[in-house]
């Protein structure tokens, strides 16, 4: 075999192992159907942005627009989905690769909201929990199964008691974002 190839298949199955795969939402209403969304493959780009500014992951947005977190949780209520450019504070970021992020609730009891990357076809810096991002994309409501939860427990890196603790379904907010910037500390 020749070197490139082997180098390859190296290369894909590094990528493949290095986040395994939760196995998808299991409630899926017929709009956030018709939003391209794809299961965890990690079968994409290395994540980096190509202007390499070190702000703006994914497709390049604009600040203009964006409104709070506790905002966006008040307009989601009685909708299954909607699109939505948002700023909020990100709380825990994967461990593995940044490849999903969470929000923070906006007020006090609120909910916390897990973000994914749309094609997975980029990731965020793994260090930026306490920062302020905006984010765009679309805002929706799933079941996230017991599998998943752990996966995503075991991503952020908490504890295997934490992670067995984990029995139950959880329905959850979402959010599936086209781009991030990653606000700059003076702005926060």
């Amino acid at each position: 075999m020749n070197k490139t190839f082997i180098l390859l298949v190296a290369i894909a199955m590094a990528l493949i192992t290095s986040c395994a795969s939760p196995s998808g939402e299991t409630a899926q209403t017929s709009e956030e159907s018709s939003h391209e969304h794809h299961d965890h493959d990690h079968d994409h780009t290395d994540g980096t942005v190509e202007e390499g500014d070190g702000k703006h992951f994914g497709e390049t947005i604009s600040e203009e627009g964006a409104i709070p977190f506790g905002e966006m949780v008040e307009k989601m209520a009685g909708v299954d989905s909607m699109d939505f450019k948002v700023i909020g504070e990100v709380s825990e970021v994967c461990q593995a690769k940044g490849c999903w992020m969470t929000i923070a609730p906006g007020t006090e009891g609120g909910e916390e909201m897990i973000v994914q990357f749309k094609d997975y076809g980029f990731f965020v810096p793994k260090d930026i929990s306490g920062r302020q991002v905006i984010i765009e994309g679309y805002a929706y409501r799933a079941i996230t199964p017991v599998e998943d939860l752990k996966h995503l427990a075991e991503d952020a890196g908490k504890s295997q008691e934490e992670i067995d603790a984990i029995t139950e379904p959880q329905e959850e907010l979402k959010f599936l974002a086209s781009g991030v910037i990653l606000l700059d500390p003076t702005k926060e």
